[in-house]
């Protein structure tokens, strides 16, 4: 497998340190090292998030800082908008992929706020994971703008899945699961699509 590096952004509403992010910055170390990092207005405990010009300057910033840090190529990756803020940065930086986890597609649920231009413009590969319950990202909506990419790009469905991934209790039930096996897959699908991209 290439050597890789994942630069780790969180969504709007909570913080790297949040249980959700930590989760997953463990997780993504069975690839390869992470570096998880804040935007400004995180750190300044300040519920709205920064235009953003400035959140593409704040993760393109932690990006260089953590190349220093770690050999190989990067892969942004990020929940809902950081997700978002590292596909304006794959327009700038050269990068080994981008994965987006729960794409944040339609602003507050409202397809008639698409935040797909950008998705247009990418050309680094690009992995979409998405779950069938995420009201900001209708499939079908992803499925039209998906056929407008020139990027490489794979979309993986996380049945019952919300924004966060997670599935619904009664689905588990029914599949006689855990989440934890729901997050193995999805590992499975990262590394898989990294070492295709």
């Amino acid at each position: 497998m290439k050597t890789i590096f994942f630069v780790l952004a969180h969504g709007a509403g909570a913080p790297s340190s949040h249980p959700w992010m930590r989760r997953w910055a463990d997780k993504l170390r069975i690839i390869g090292p992470v570096f998880a990092f804040d935007y400004p207005y995180m750190k300044e405990h300040r519920k709205r998030p920064d235009p953003l010009p400035k959140l593409i300057a704040a993760h393109r910033e932690a990006l260089a800082e953590a190349r220093k840090k770690f050999d190989g190529e990067p892969v942004l990756i990020g929940k809902s908008m950081g997700g978002r803020v590292g596909c304006h940065v794959a327009l700038e930086e050269k990068l080994a992929a981008v994965v987006c986890l729960g794409y944040p597609l339609c602003g507050a649920g409202d397809s008639s706020k698409m935040r797909d231009e950008v998705l247009r413009k990418i050309f680094t590969p690009i992995l979409f994971v998405q779950g069938t319950r995420d009201s900001l990202c209708p499939l079908d909506l992803l499925e039209s703008v998906r056929k407008r990419m020139t990027a490489p790009n794979d979309l993986y469905i996380v049945e019952e899945g919300d924004h966060s991934l997670m599935v619904t209790k009664t689905h588990l039930k029914k599949s006689n699961e855990m989440q934890e096996k729901v997050d193995d897959r999805i590992l499975a699908k990262i590394r898989g699509f990294i070492e295709g991209a």
